[in-house]
């Protein structure tokens, strides 16, 4: 099937929403915003025991002080990794190559509280520098954060938690110059919506824009 293909445009309004069928519309409003970055967020209960979870929704806040943000489903059910978070003040975020994208799917499988996603899907857990949640051994970028603030998303009771940077760990090859990293070298896992798993690539990379110069590769 040819997506690149001019075709007619199909037309949804909020009365659609309302009554399509629920598996249709979870998948037609997940996937429409595009291909989202894949992250596993690691962390660890007061009692020890490992939990790992996948998520893509993780956004940049700021970067001095550097903070990220992570949108978590609304807690009217257990939400183990949440939960922690909570209780522990910490967490990891971890992004792994392609490679491991059947694994990275698998943890958001509903494995009890005492059951570690990392031993039942294979990847391994690491705490490092006395961090104390666990990261991924097998990420190419790891994210030790400390747990800053939330909000409550009132419309569908959301969660948005902020978290302050606290270590990161990345591979040295994918770090240029100008710090910037490039992803794509790592071959990092991507998504698009809920269940389909995809690459990228690096196009091009452009100076800050200007209005009275053209755009400008660097």
């Amino acid at each position: 099937m040819d997506l690149t293909a001019v075709s007619a445009m199909r037309h949804f309004g909020s009365e659609d929403f309302l009554s399509m069928d629920k598996r249709f519309r979870t998948q037609l409003i997940n996937s429409m915003p595009g291909i989202k970055s894949v992250n596993l967020v690691g962390t660890k209960s007061e009692d020890g025991f490992e939990n790992l979870a996948i998520f893509n929704s993780v956004f940049h806040v700021g970067a001095n002080p550097p903070f990220l943000g992570l949108v978590i489903r609304p807690d009217s059910v257990d939400r183990h990794t949440w939960e922690n978070i909570q209780k522990t003040g910490v967490y990891s975020l971890n992004q792994v190559p392609t490679d491991y994208a059947a694994a990275a799917h698998q943890t958001s499988a509903r494995y009890d509280k005492e059951q570690s996603e990392f031993k039942e899907v294979g990847f391994t857990a690491e705490c490092k520098d006395g961090f104390f949640a666990p990261t991924v051994g097998e990420s190419i970028v790891s994210v030790g954060l400390k747990y800053e603030e939330h909000y409550r998303v009132k419309a569908n009771n959301t969660l948005v938690v902020i978290g302050r940077i606290e270590h990161l760990w990345i591979q040295e090859r994918l770090i240029a110059e100008d710090g910037f990293v490039d992803l794509s070298q790592g071959n990092v896992l991507s998504c698009i919506g809920l269940d389909a798993y995809c690459t990228s690539s690096l196009i091009n990379r452009f100076a800050y824009a200007k209005p009275d110069l053209p755009a400008r590769e660097i």
